[in-house]
């Protein structure tokens, strides 16, 4: 694997699946009485969230104490950030602390590219999620819960058939998921209104559709997106009740589904705008079960570019 993880695209195939089967023998961890290992004991690891998040954040401190890593989360609300200093100087300042990973969600996209290429710090950086660009590890963790039930977690995902249904235009987990899907042969279709889907969508890795109700019968498993309206200052659709009429999940829809077929979303949900609460606790569902996956693969992603050691992984600490 390369040093550091900033777009899916850093993955190459057997990389991705490295990483999941990695994700897969640490799983088990979940099930000992103590719950870590001593693998990464002694580094550091520095959450650099300049956007707030829940899910995101604390699954990657949740991973990092597992490996018993020690964990610094800086947010910049309340720091020398929000007094004007710059992603250099941020940077400088964990370097003197000896930062070993640098754990980075930025509303800027490329400011991870930044932090890995100009050689402000040492660090093994991971983009944690950078404007409308890239998620590389909720893409991880979404291939990682689909293998886990239709690849009964072996593999790669050949023929695996997955919709992508949303705001496509300012999801960065759209994009980190329609590279690593292909990567790992899967077939991702993008669903949208034409208002949400980007210019030159149809050079993306995949396809891509403007009706639901014609691909839901066919794929394998269907990934709902948050609709950003935090992000919209346009007219995108005309109004929350055409847009969850047209793409939004619910039941009826739901039978139209393969009786296999997978819900997921990655959080956090307007009930009752793309999807409805009865879908998103259905059976088919396996929203909740994304984030404790997502603790495994992100304690994969650790232990794979901190160096940690294969002899360590069978141990309790």
């Amino acid at each position: 694997m390369k040093k550091h993880l900033v777009s899916a695209s850093d993955l190459t195939k057997e990389d991705a699946v490295l990483v999941l089967d990695t994700a897969k023998e640490l799983a088990t961890i979940s099930d000992r009485p103590v719950k870590k290992l001593p693998t990464l004991r002694g580094r550091t690891v520095v959450n650099l969230f300049f956007e707030d998040s829940t899910r995101t954040r604390i699954s990657f401190e949740a991973a990092s104490k597992r490996l018993s890593a020690d964990v610094i989360n800086f947010s910049a609300k309340g720091s020398s950030v929000s007094k004007g200093e710059s992603l250099k100087d941020t940077a400088q300042t964990l370097q003197s602390m000896g930062a070993d990973a640098v754990v980075i969600r930025h509303g800027s996209s490329g400011a991870p590219h930044l932090l890995a290429t100009r050689n402000w710090i040492d660090a093994v950086v991971i983009n944690a999620g950078d404007g409308t660009h890239e998620h590389p590890t909720q893409a991880l963790l979404d291939a990682y819960t689909i293998r886990k039930h239709l690849r009964k977690n072996e593999g790669d995902l050949s023929g695996i058939k997955v919709a992508i249904v949303g705001d496509i235009l300012h999801s960065r987990v759209a994009r980190s998921n329609a590279i690593l899907l292909k990567t790992l042969g899967a077939t991702p279709i993008m669903v949208a209104p034409p208002t949400l889907l980007p210019v030159g969508i149809e050079n993306w890795n995949g396809e891509y559709s403007y009706n639901l109700d014609e691909i839901l019968p066919t794929v394998d498993a269907v990934m709902m997106l948050r609709v950003q309206q935090e992000r919209m200052n346009d007219a995108y659709f005309p109004t929350a009740r055409e847009y969850s009429r047209n793409f939004g999940l619910n039941a009826q829809r739901l039978k139209r589904m393969q009786e296999h077929a997978l819900v997921l979303h990655p959080g956090p949900m307007n009930r009752g705008m793309e999807i409805t609460a009865e879908v998103a606790d259905s059976k088919n569902s396996v929203v909740i079960e994304q984030v404790a996956n997502g603790v495994s693969v992100r304690m994969a992603v650790l232990y794979l570019l901190l160096g940690g050691s294969n002899s360590e992984m069978g141990e309790n600490s």
